[in-house]
């Protein structure tokens, strides 16, 4: 009976002793944490002022994704002998050179993708990865400021793809106008003076025009979290089939260090584009933009993100 009482004792002895000392620990923490709150404010503070302050801005995030797999025999499927895999990976890069009197404005977006089916049963079938989202853009924005938001501006905007027909189409958009930054982040430009060049084989169906262009880009960075969106829009002037619109979206979310998980969507809207596919089907789906059926472009990617 002694033994127990003092068993019962010691135990509830050690664990005030525990418990008092996680709560003097606790104790010890909390101004530290709000020291640590203070350090951090203080820095964010001049890292603002370092980005407020005249000069070049470069900066990138992308995002990998991608699988392989490998059957045998698996005759729960149409092809039970198979290698199957996809890759892909996107790159947001800019360099801006922000001055008092003059911005210049530079960015290059890239998503490239790949699949590949091999269905080891069928002799013929292809054992490569195939190129798939083919996404190629790259923007240089000149202005002279009349005012902190408000300035003068040339624009030129180049955009292909680069695994399958490059150039081909190809559109070069050169015009002048004005450009809006009613915050640090956002870029609106608009130029109602603007020339598309369209580089193409198919002179039948892709062709160069005059006409206003629009582009609204909104890139951030906010902790761990980088994003940007960026809206491309063409309106000729000489027939709405000779106009486009493109629109795409980049999320990173950093999880540790500078790895995390990304996100990619687009959309596009391409009459030009959409004819030229319906004509090369066998037999043609149109004959022309009349009866053309001009369907909304998507793509998206989830995968790994790694932040520059």
């Amino acid at each position: 009976m002694k033994k127990l009482v003092f068993t019962l004792v010691a135990s509830f002895t050690i664990a005030a002793g525990y418990s008092q000392t996680v709560e003097e620990l606790k104790a010890e923490q909390a101004p530290k944490k709000d020291s640590i709150a203070a350090i951090q404010a203080r820095v964010n503070a001049i890292q603002a002022k370092i980005d407020g302050m005249p000069g070049w801005k470069k900066g990138a995030f992308g995002t990998i994704g991608g699988s392989i797999s490998s059957f045998s025999n698996w005759y729960a499927q149409g092809a039970p002998n198979n290698n199957s895999g996809n890759i892909g990976f996107t790159v947001n890069a800019f360099a801006n050179n922000l001055q008092e009197k003059y911005f210049w404005r530079n960015s290059a977006n890239v998503n490239l993708a790949w699949v590949k089916l091999d269905n080891k049963d069928v002799a013929t079938d292809s054992d490569k990865f195939q190129g798939t989202t083919d996404v190629f853009q790259l923007t240089s924005l000149y202005g002279r400021k009349l005012s902190e938001t408000f300035a003068i501006s040339t624009l030129g905007e180049y955009r292909t793809t680069i695994l399958n027909n490059f150039n081909n189409p190809g559109y070069l958009d050169v015009g002048v106008g004005a450009t809006w930054t009613p915050i640090a982040d956002l870029v609106v430009v608009i130029h109602p003076l603007n020339y598309n060049f369209v580089f193409s084989d198919n002179d039948a169906v892709f062709e160069s025009s005059l006409g206003a262009k629009i582009v609204a880009d909104y890139t951030k960075k906010i902790g761990a979290v980088n994003f940007k969106s960026n809206l491309s829009m063409f309106q000729s002037y000489k027939s709405g089939d000779l106009s486009n619109v493109t629109w795409t979206n980049s999320f990173g979310y950093t999880l540790w260090k500078m790895i995390g998980v990304g996100f990619d969507f687009g959309l596009r809207s391409n009459k030009q584009e959409a004819l030229n596919y319906a004509l090369a089907q066998t037999p043609a789906t149109a004959t022309g933009f009349n009866d053309v059926d001009n369907k909304l472009q998507s793509y998206w990617m989830l995968g790994l993100n790694y932040s520059f």
